[in-house]
């Protein structure tokens, strides 16, 4: 049976066991990353502003790896449109709130001054907030705190429970959660096989500027005396500029089961690694890194994709995985969109439901080492020389261009997408693959394609691009202000989260030392 047959086999047992009704609640959140930039468009140096609460505990508003990194999350929701409007009202009240700064548009960062000039994102004096701003600390030492300074968005995926139980219900599986976790292991090796797509249709970053590469070897080409590039780039994000290392590239990660991605992960944050045993962890008495392992916790292994469960407070990510199984999919692999002022749209949601569904009831067999590498080798290519017509990528079939075989997966996903709008009595989702399809006859409509044109044709560098673009943004969120109910909730939310980082700060009761050494023994 062909795979658009098998995927058209699984919908129909979806309509008919009535699990296809469910997807109409699939749960999606976003973390959208952006730099905050002073006036002239260099990282800003201050403070997270007091005004957006706290970093640590605020629901909506907290920061990454540095300090001048802003994160916006927003919950768990089935309704696209209000997420995209709690990420557009939450850009609102920033802008209401941080003066003269700006937010950087771009995933690549803006103009750096050094190292020493990216501060390391701080969390307070709680043993919590502590332990947040040394693992930062690490981070720096081990890769260098350039890497601190890249933008993305993380997409958060879910199905509901109720799918779950009509659609396993066919197998009468022992264990449902185990079952879940298993099928979600499968999107995601289906992820690894598939995932370039994602790369090539949404990758917004074909260019750097030459401040983020000063000291590093690259293979990069001058596009200008400010910039560059790679001429057929998609994501340079994903490559090996972006948040790659050679000691987690010795981490073999296999993602054929829980248990064995739960027991590599455990290896990773238990091995100390000769490197980092140079570095230490104190100096002077003061924390260098948490530890000298692999890993110092579980989240610093980088991958596009991740398997989440909420975690407890101080609990490591991998016992939450372990004790409850796997809640939803975290996708990393989104780079921001310059030209959308949220980062990204309803359409991109659209296609990223139907691809990432796709995935999950796509026939999934397990990674062995040599499918593993070509995956890995396709995402570089992809993200390095995605827009070449003359590419090919790597299959166990043999070598295949990159557009025929984009071709032959929207083929495949399009009868998913017509099920989702189908329980969503709408057309969105065939919309989104019929744009999808355009990008795939016409790479000029890329996102990476679209910045290198507006570059040349505007006679920009990349920093006066992406500065133009910010601006652009920054009139469009002040032009639009909160009512005042909305400002309102939003002071609401910045108070309490002070207040609630206030008590945790009040509640500890050990030491620094002993509360990580509780941590790492849990």
């Amino acid at each position: 049976m062909s795979k658009v047959n098998a995927v058209e086999q699984t919908l129909l047992l979806l309509t008919q066991s009535g699990a296809a009704e469910e997807l109409s609640e699939i749960k999606r959140g976003i973390e959208k990353e952006s730099l905050r930039l002073d006036a002239r468009g260099v990282l800003a140096m201050t403070d997270h502003p007091l005004s957006l609460g706290s970093a640590l505990t605020h629901s909506c508003i907290t920061t990454d790896y540095s300090e001048a990194l802003l994160e916006f999350i927003t919950p768990p929701s089935s309704d696209i449109d209000q997420s995209l409007q709690l990420l557009t009202e939450i850009h609102q009240y920033l802008y209401q709130s941080i003066g003269d700064e700006k937010l950087w548009v771009c995933s690549m960062p803006c103009i750096l001054r050094g190292e020493e000039n990216i501060r390391i994102a701080k969390y307070g004096a709680s043993n919590i907030g502590r332990m947040k701003t040394i693992y930062r600390l690490g981070l720096g030492h081990r890769y260098g705190r350039l890497m601190q300074t890249i933008a993305g968005i993380h997409y958060n995926y879910s199905v509901p429970t109720a799918f779950w139980e009509r659609w396993l219900q066919l197998d009468q599986p022992e264990s449902l959660k185990d079952e879940i976790t298993s099928r979600y292991f499968g999107l995601i090796r289906n992820f690894k096989r598939y995932g370039w797509l994602l790369l090539y249709l949404f990758g917004a970053s074909p260019a750097v500027c030459k401040t983020f590469l000063e000291g590093q070897q690259h293979s990069l080409e001058q596009l200008d005396p400010q910039s560059f590039y790679a001429p057929f780039a998609t994501s340079l994000r994903m490559s090996d500029l972006g948040y790659q290392t050679d000691a987690q590239s010795n981490i073999r990660i296999n993602f054929n089961s829980l248990d064995e991605y739960t027991a590599a992960l455990q290896r990773a944050t238990t091995t100390s690694h000769p490197a980092y045993e140079k570095i230490g962890v104190k100096k002077d008495g003061q924390y260098l890194q948490l530890n000298t392992n692999l890993l110092q916790i579980d989240n610093e292994y980088y991958s596009p994709i991740r398997p989440k469960q909420t975690i407890m407070p101080s609990e490591k990510p991998t016992s939450a995985l372990v004790a409850r199984g796997v809640e939803y999919i975290e996708l990393r692999c989104i780079d921001l969109n310059p030209f959308i002022p949220t980062g990204i749209n309803a359409s991109q949601i659209h296609f990223l439901d139907a691809f990432l569904t796709w995935c999950l009831l796509q026939d999934s067999p397990p990674l062995d080492s040599d499918e593993s590498r070509q995956c890995a080798q396709n995402v570089t290519s992809t993200a390095l020389s995605g827009r070449d017509p003359e590419l090919k990528l790597l299959r166990r079939e043999g070598e295949i261009g990159l557009r025929q075989w984009g071709e032959e997966l929207i083929k495949s996903i399009e009868p998913v997408a017509s099920l989702l709008d189908e329980v969503n009595h709408g057309g969105s989702y065939q919309q989104a693959i019929d744009d999808i399809g355009q990008r795939l006859r016409d790479d000029s409509l890329l996102p990476s394609a679209r910045i290198l044109d507006e570059m040349e044709e505007n006679g920009e560098s990349f920093f006066h691009f992406a500065m133009r673009k910010a601006v652009e943004h920054e009139k469009n969120f002040k032009s639009d202000k909160l009512n005042e109910e909305k400002w309102r909730w939003f002071e609401g939310l910045a108070s309490a989260s002070l207040s609630h980082q206030q008590q945790i700060e009040e509640s500890d009761s050990l030491s620094f030392d002993q509360f990580l050494a509780q941590y790492f023994a849990g």
